[in-house]
């Protein structure tokens, strides 16, 4: 019968059945009270405390408790129980029990299994633990046994006594589980501390409360406590019966779910309280949103939106979705701040430790922080890194951010074609969420770190937007301190934040972002660079990763210059370092076996682990031909020599093209011929001859597809060759657009170009006198070794580049002329 009183009492909403389960409370018969050792062992219980006149079974799992039953209950079958402070601690010292616990006797001992024991035990008497006389292998105690203070009889002791039980007894009533003769049992109980400690363990109240019940003396205090906790537990027990009758008529069995929710809200409304859980998760998020501290427009969005989740199911998909919502600001750094390393010597160094070259590069960033240093309030630049693959963009961005001491964040934009990854999605669908801006600051913690736009010029376009124009807000230091994001529809400081992109090509770069970024172009490395880069980063680097110690492979300087030579060909050294890397497992492949302790990696090494020679260098013409011409291309990976080759046969003027050549090209080679003819008599041509004849012109390499006006020169160059039979010098370049004028206009990629024709052995380059200030950003190498020649109309392309006897350079080279960079 008494089991059936507990499930009676253990009702309403915050009844926690995971604590209260299989615990049996039985009024105590009247039988004598056994002898209670002075010593007794202690045994941890955690999730309930064991009153005096109760029983209850113990589930026994630790192995020093087992150990416990097993040796104490051979002598005496009385243990001392003991709630523990915190249930969580697996194994509880004794400054973890509470010191005052409850005398018990084992009923009865049943074993599940070797780790397993279930023990039924009833509470006898109070106790305080006295003295600790052992810890192992488990507690062992001196105890003093205690006493209730009783009042003395009076009217008032007997009402209140009466009191509790009629309070208890209705409560059993008005609970819709409780069995026929439950509140009668309550009701025939005649002692006082009989039926408090009943009612105690059956409270819905937490462990500390009831163990505080337990601790209390007086039992008219611990009367009163109990019959606080009962008519609590019976004020909701009416007013459940009340709201019962008003929406019993509403229900149904597909409404169940809302009626137990309008339950839950009545009970709230009558206490003044909202759902345990509800208002806990609540009050979390509040807290956390005054800690991130942001902007008074941006808490007040937030309030709003915390007040609605109050009325809110949490079962909606609504309340989720605010949840993630009101997360997502709470976690966003409003007034978080990296502080700036202003030390601009220290920058240097990092800036010289992770990056060979660069000169130029590092010092635009050190003077960002000269800038930074004396306004602080300044706003952050947009830089873009432009140059091929593998010149050390990427690394350089998390350098800058290892020098100014901020954090570091990253997002590729190759492919995205949805401006939402920028701008994000708005909340009116499922699975919402913020666009990378503010996702990736989520993760950075800070609002100003370092933040690059990897593989700009790669953004696509399609039906969901253009995102390279969602991208022009962001990147715009007037109007990115207030971007806003549709997820969060809210305004977000984006101008401390420095802005680093990068791109291989800026004719993918729409000119609106182009004209908000400052462009800082990274050419390809010469050979010498290459080659102090692979004695300096790559090699340690693949030594380090495959496990190899600098004394056991030592690369000599002429085997890194023929990887450099015939196993790459590129303006970065992505492609260097993985042929480092080849050799570099082969010699600790060599050491693992024990063949050699120490390996020296020669050419010779690298020929027999490389293989045959990869690349077949692009080098000058042996003979000087009519019609043969060399000229030099900008592409992405780089500078490149394009042999130019005209040819003519009896025909009737017709003109063929060949080698994937591009419209512009087409029209340069047009315009090129049209040039030849108009000038027939200065180059010895005669006008019949182009009608005579067919023309084929022809750029080798087929397979790559070329465009671009720059080659307007060298086509002119190899028409006239051709047409007035006169060689063309083979250790001659050349690059400029040309005008039906015969001027020669300016080109791009000058330093590229002059790296190609080095690498070439080129040593004389004919270039637009346009272009002759770019000169400043060819490496001194390049200039030691070619003589640059200035000119501004065709005539001195062809004085200076066709062989002519006796006849002197109509300009003397530049090279002569030009300073060297410092």
């Amino acid at each position: 019968m008494s089991a059936e009183v507990l499930t009676a009492l253990q009702t309403g909403p915050e009844a926690d059945p995971s604590k209260a389960a299989g615990v049996i409370n039985a009024i105590a018969e009247e039988t004598p009270m056994p002898e209670i050792p002075d010593v007794l062992s202690i045994l941890p219980v955690r999730g309930f405390v064991v009153f005096p006149g109760t029983v209850a079974p113990l589930n026994v799992r630790r192995r020093a408790s087992i150990k416990l039953l097993d040796e104490t209950l051979p002598q005496s079958k009385i243990i001392g129980l003991i709630t523990q402070r915190d249930p969580d601690k697996e194994e509880p010292a004794p400054q973890d029990l509470y010191e005052i616990g409850t005398a018990a006797i084992v009923l009865k001992l049943l074993r599940q299994g070797d780790d397993h024991v279930i023990a039924l035990v009833q509470g006898l008497r109070r106790f305080a633990l006295r003295k600790i006389t052992s810890t192992d292998p488990f507690i062992r105690a001196e105890i003093t046994l205690l006493e209730s203070i009783k009042p003395a009889p009076s009217k008032e002791w007997e009402a209140a006594f009466r009191n509790l039980r009629d309070s208890a007894a209705q409560l059993l009533d008005l609970t819709p589980d409780a069995p026929d003769q439950s509140s009668v049992l309550v009701r025939s109980i005649e002692d006082p501390e009989q039926l408090v400690d009943f009612l105690a363990p059956n409270l819905n109240i937490d462990v500390a409360q009831k163990q505080a019940l337990l601790e209390e003396l007086d039992l008219e205090k611990r009367l009163r406590a109990v019959q606080t906790h009962i008519s609590a537990q019976l004020e909701i027990a009416q007013i459940q019966q009340k709201l019962q009758k008003d929406v019993q008529s509403q229900f149904s069995d597909a409404q169940r779910r809302a009626y137990l929710r309008e339950q839950l809200k009545a009970i709230q409304r009558e206490l003044g309280e909202g759902d345990t859980g509800t208002d806990v998760q609540i009050a979390q998020l509040r807290t956390r949103l005054e800690e991130a501290k942001p902007p008074a427009d941006v808490m007040a969005q937030a309030e709003r939106e915390l007040k609605r989740l109050d009325f809110i199911p949490p079962a909606s998909p609504e309340y989720s979705v605010i949840v993630s919502y009101i997360e997502t600001i709470a976690e966003l750094p409003w007034s978080k701040l990296s502080e700036d390393n202003l030390d601009l010597d220290q920058a240097q160094k990092i800036l010289d430790r992770d990056h060979y070259d660069l000169e130029k590069i590092k010092r635009r960033l050190v003077e960002f922080l000269a800038v930074r240093k004396l306004n602080p309030r300044g706003h952050g630049p947009i830089l873009c890194f432009l140059g091929p693959p593998g010149v050390g963009k990427t690394s350089l961005g998390q350098s800058v951010a290892d020098a100014l001491g901020r954090k570091f964040v990253r997002i590729s934009l190759g492919g995205i074609r949805d401006e939402a990854e920028i701008r994000g999605h708005r909340r009116t669908y499922i699975g919402s969420m913020p666009g990378r801006i503010i996702q990736e600051l989520r993760r950075a913690g800070t609002r100003n770190p370092v933040f690059m736009l990897d593989e700009i010029d790669k953004l696509g376009t399609d039906f969901r937007g253009d995102p390279a124009s969602a991208l022009l807000e962001v990147l715009d230091p007037r109007q990115n301190n207030a971007f806003v994001d549709r997820y969060l529809d809210l305004p977000f400081d984006l101008s401390q934040i420095i802005f680093i992109a990068t791109a291989n090509y800026m004719d993918g770069v729409p000119d609106p972002m182009r004209d908000r970024m400052e462009v800082i172009s990274l050419p390809g490395y010469t050979e010498r660079e290459k080659l102090e880069i692979a004695k300096r980063y790559l090699v340690p680097r693949q030594l380090e990763e495959n496990g190899l110690k600098p004394e056991q492979c030592d690369w000599q300087e002429d085997a890194l210059r023929l990887v450099i030579a015939d196993y790459t060909r590129e303006a970065g050294v992505r492609e260097l370092e993985r042929q480092v890397g080849a050799v570099c497992r082969s010699v600790a492949a060599r050491i693992a076996r024990g063949e050699s302790s120490q390996v020296t990696v020669t050419t010779e090494l690298v020929g027999k682990v490389l293989g045959p020679a990869l690349y077949v260098r692009d080098t000058k013409l042996k003979t000087s031909k009519p019609g043969v011409v060399t000229g030099l291309a900008y592409t992405p990976m780089g500078g490149e020599v394009l042999h130019i080759e005209a040819a003519r046969y009896p025909g009737k003027g017709n003109v063929t093209l060949t080698g994937q050549i591009g419209n512009v090209m087409k029209e340069s080679m047009q315009a090129a011929l049209s040039l030849v003819r108009s000038r027939d008599g200065e180059i010895g041509a005669s006008p019949e001859d182009f009608l005579n004849y067919d023309i084929h012109v022809h750029v080798p390499a087929g397979a790559v597809p070329k465009d671009g006006p720059s080659a307007g020169v060298a086509m002119f160059t190899a028409l006239a060759s051709l047409f007035s039979n006169t060689p063309v010098r083979s250790d001659v370049a050349m690059t400029g657009e040309i005008t039906l004028r015969g001027l020669v206009l300016p080109i791009g990629g000058l330093k590229e170009k002059s790296l190609a024709a080095m690498r070439a052995g080129i040593t004389t380059v004919i270039i637009p006198k346009l272009n002759e200030k770019d000169l400043i950003d060819v490496p001194d190498e390049a200039k030691e070794k070619i003589k640059f020649v200035p000119v501004e109309t065709v005539d001195e392309v062809l004085a200076n580049a066709l062989e002519k006897k006796g006849a002197p350079d109509a300009i003397p080279p530049l090279a002569s002329q030009e300073p060297k960079a410092k």
